[in-house]
Order: C-alpha cells, then structure tokens, then sequence
C-alpha cells in the first residue's frame, strides 16, 4: 500500500467522506474498479485490489482489516487508487 491503514491525514477529502459518508465511499471505490456499488465495502475488493498490484499480504489480512476498520480499510484503498491514477498506472 502506498499509504498507511491510519493515513487519514494524506487525504484529508478521502478522510472525510469516509467518515461522514461511508457508503458514498465505498461506491466510488467501487466505480473507479468497475464493479457493483455494493462491492466497495467488501474483503473481496480490498483483496482484488491488492493482488491486481501485487501488495503483500493476504486474504487473512484483508478479512481482519476490513471487518475490524471497515471506514480505515475502504479509506486506504481509495487513497491507493487516487495516487494510482496520478501516477497513470490505474
């Protein structure tokens, strides 16, 4: 991951909507990944996502930060995929 799980303050847009609007964040996770709004959520998509880029770690891993820091977990992921596609490997 190019941020940590607890780096809200390098996306402080990304921080907010997370906190505020959980669900408005995870359908855009969702969108960026093509996939169904209900998804951006899921242990399937932070699993998914991180094997597409070859992060380590596992689908063990996924499960316990999704379900233990599900806002953190879909924040994280968001602000990968933002710096992603700043770069233009998205």
């Amino acid at each position: 991951w190019q941020t940590g799980l607890m780096s809200c303050c390098s996306d402080c847009g990304v921080c907010l909507c997370g906190t505020f609007c959980f669900p408005c964040l995870g359908c855009q996770v969702a969108g960026d990944m093509n996939e169904c709004c209900l998804c951006g959520t899921t242990v399937a998509m932070r699993t998914l996502y991180r094997t597409r880029y070859n992060i380590p770690g596992s689908i063990c891993s996924d499960c316990c930060t999704a379900v233990c820091c599900s806002p953190c977990s879909v924040c994280q992921l968001k602000r990968d995929i933002n710096r992603r596609k700043k770069m233009g490997i998205f």
